[in-house]
């Protein structure tokens, strides 16, 4: 399914997962600096050579090409065969065509069930283990029938230090994850809108336990759009020497890309495409107890939207069998929409605020609706941080968990900061009573539904498989009231 990512620009590309960061700095950068290509290629020449044999295609000057882009633990050591250990917990294509009205981007679920050449079936991020970039290579060619001009294999490791390199982001965080044990890296990062940084965002990006591939996608994706909504390409300009120094440091490609002609070729490709927006096909697969399994007939069908940059509607993806769609009536009340009186709960999170601190400069209000066998978690988080300008801002956060769904979480946001960079640009902005609703969203889908006082700023966020309706987070929306 395809979603198309706003204020376009070279810089602004959603790249799955740690690749994500480290490339589209590099391309921006090396854009912005036409005249600095030299950098680039000596900062790729840095790492081992991909070792790819003949599995790359070649294309005539100004013909569309299509990039694999993969992120590891680490850049492997033996990039023909073997990858030591080495896991790849990204793989995207990304197809740059001159000719098409948008960038298209399409990530592979680690968990995908494949074929992979000489080995049996098995997880596609296996072929990585076994095989490296090669094997993998293959196995996505074999997949999707695609022909693949290039590879860029970046080890996660560049990650939060290019998170760091850009000063950091503010991301909306769903829900709180944390794990201590020895099993799962370690974590602990609170709910709500907060500043995300390096080790921390990298953790958060990352995240296995308790969730599945589709909700890591989605989250990856959701860090990544808000990573590009914040940071300026004036900064990456600014930046671009310590940014490529990055990107070489923990990047290895094909020998195409160590030379200054095809770098040069593909540059002036992506430039070419630069104006155009960014649609990402999700991957829309059957989530198993061990695979996400698609058949044959859903991959192709997913290879020709990517081939063709078409729209998609939908959420970005599908955990389990979608319910009964409530039936067209002249009122709809909030039963037909799947949702329910939780006046009780909500008031008593609202108290649980209050008692937390909140409510002298920042109003307690709370949702008296919610999805049908949902559940808030915890007590609602009362905090503060720091903005960009140095003051301290007061905020909480209610988190709700949509029914028994693994890993989907949506919720209420209160905050005195009265213009965080979340809520800048809606899509459109809609009158309903006394309150005049910003609407934020993803392609087809409702991300946020947020409105103004004279105190603060208020929201309601989807989940991160944007899972709930327009017109639930609507009625959720107009359901909150305050203490």
């Amino acid at each position: 399914m395809l979603d198309e990512v706003p204020r376009p620009g070279l810089w602004r590309r959603l790249l799955i997962g740690a690749a994500v960061v480290i490339f589209t700095s590099a391309a921006a950068t090396a854009v912005a600096a036409f005249h600095e290509i030299d950098k680039v290629v000596e900062a790729l020449q840095l790492g081992p050579e991909l070792k790819l044999g003949k599995e790359l295609a070649k294309t005539d000057p100004g013909q569309p090409q299509t990039l694999m882009i993969l992120g590891s633990d680490r850049r492997p050591k033996n990039n023909s065969e073997g990858a030591a250990g080495a896991r790849s917990d990204t793989i995207m294509l990304v197809r740059l065509d001159p000719d098409k009205d948008a960038i298209a981007l399409m990530s592979l679920p680690r968990d995908l069930k494949v074929d992979i050449p000489g080995h049996g079936t098995d997880r596609i991020n296996v072929a990585y283990e076994i095989g490296g970039p090669k094997l993998t290579l293959r196995t996505v060619k074999k997949l999707t029938g695609l022909p693949i001009n290039h590879v860029i294999n970046v080890a996660f490791a560049g990650f939060w230090r290019a998170v760091n390199a850009i000063g950091c982001v503010y991301a909306d965080i769903d829900r709180r994850y944390y794990n201590d044990s020895a099993d799962y890296t370690y974590i602990n990062v609170q709910p709500g809108y907060q500043r995300m940084c390096g080790r921390k965002a990298l953790q958060y990006v990352r995240f296995r336990h308790e969730d599945n591939d589709l909700v890591r996608s989605a989250r990856q994706q959701d860090f990544l759009r808000v990573t590009k909504q914040q940071v300026a390409t004036s900064e990456l300009i600014a930046k671009r020497n310590r940014l490529v120094r990055i990107f070489g440091r923990n990047t290895t490609t094909d020998s195409g890309l160590r030379s200054r002609a095809e770098v040069l070729r593909l540059l002036k490709l992506a430039v070419g495409t630069a104006g155009l927006p960014v649609r990402e096909v999700h991957f829309e697969g059957e989530l198993g107890p061990s695979f996400v399994e698609a058949s044959n007939e859903q991959v192709q069908e997913l290879v020709r939207e990517f081939l063709q940059v078409e729209d998609t509607p939908g959420p970005r993806g599908k955990l389990r069998a979608r319910g009964n769609q409530p039936r067209k009536r002249k009122h709809v009340t909030a039963g037909d929409l799947g949702l329910e009186d939780a006046t009780g709960f909500g008031r008593d999170q609202a108290l649980q605020a209050v008692q937390a601190g909140a409510g002298r400069s920042l109003p307690v209000l709370y949702p008296t609706l919610r999805l049908a066998g949902s559940i808030y978690i915890d007590a609602p988080r009362v905090y503060k941080f720091k903005g960009p300008d140095g003051h301290i801002y007061g905020a909480y956060r209610m988190v709700i968990r949509r029914s028994l769904a693994l890993g989907e979480y949506y919720g209420l946001q209160g905050l005195t900061w009265r213009d965080p960079p979340i809520l800048e640009d809606p899509t459109g902005v809609r009158r309903i009573g006394r309150r005049e609703y910003e609407l934020h969203y993803d392609g087809d889908r409702l991300r946020l539904v947020a409105w103004r006082t004279p105190k603060a700023v208020y929201w309601i966020s989807n989940t991160l498989l944007l899972t709930l309706s327009e017109k639930q987070m609507l009625a959720i929306a107009r359901s909150v009231r305050r203490l």
